[in-house]
């Protein structure tokens, strides 16, 4: 082989190595292409997000069903109002509970839709009204280490 072919082929192999790099980083960014068609929003009023990200996934017994569209903070009732952008194949009571989960210990935080059991459906625009806030593992720490240091007081 010739000094030329070499080349091509390293040129090759370095830029299937940049694409495959490219595509991992838009993957773990969620920044790829939509796993959702068509969609509707709701929104959904919380005390705490957490880490919660614009496009963190909205599950729903462990499936993907929609990402986060926006997140605000509402001046009224200061609370996050969240937008979720749901895909339109899927439909929810009304009574449906948000919360607000993290994959793992210390992994990303994503919204869990958990189903009631009301015969009449959420419409586009509509707010889930039963919500439950991030969990804040600091703040479970500092109440464990002050329960600790208030039971040790207590001993003496």
């Amino acid at each position: 082989m010739n000094r030329a072919v070499i080349d091509l082929w390293v040129g090759i192999f370095v830029a299937l190595g940049l694409a495959a790099l490219l595509f991992l980083a838009l993957k773990v960014g969620n920044l790829g292409a939509s796993d959702i068609g068509k969609t509707y929003d709701l929104q959904a009023r919380f005390g705490n997000i957490g880490g919660l990200k614009v496009r963190a996934p909205i599950k729903s017994a462990g499936v993907v069903v929609g990402r986060v569209g926006a997140v605000h903070f509402d001046t009224e009732s200061y609370m996050a109002l969240v937008t979720l952008r749901i895909d339109e194949r899927y439909r929810f009571p009304r009574d449906t509970f948000a919360t607000i989960n993290t994959s793992g210990l210390l992994g990303e935080q994503y919204i869990s839709l958990e189903v009631g059991g009301d015969a009449e459906m959420l419409k586009p625009g509509d707010t889930v009204k039963k919500t439950q806030s991030a969990i804040v593992l600091e703040k479970l720490i500092g109440q464990f280490m002050f329960n600790r240091a208030t039971e040790d007081e207590g001993n003496k």
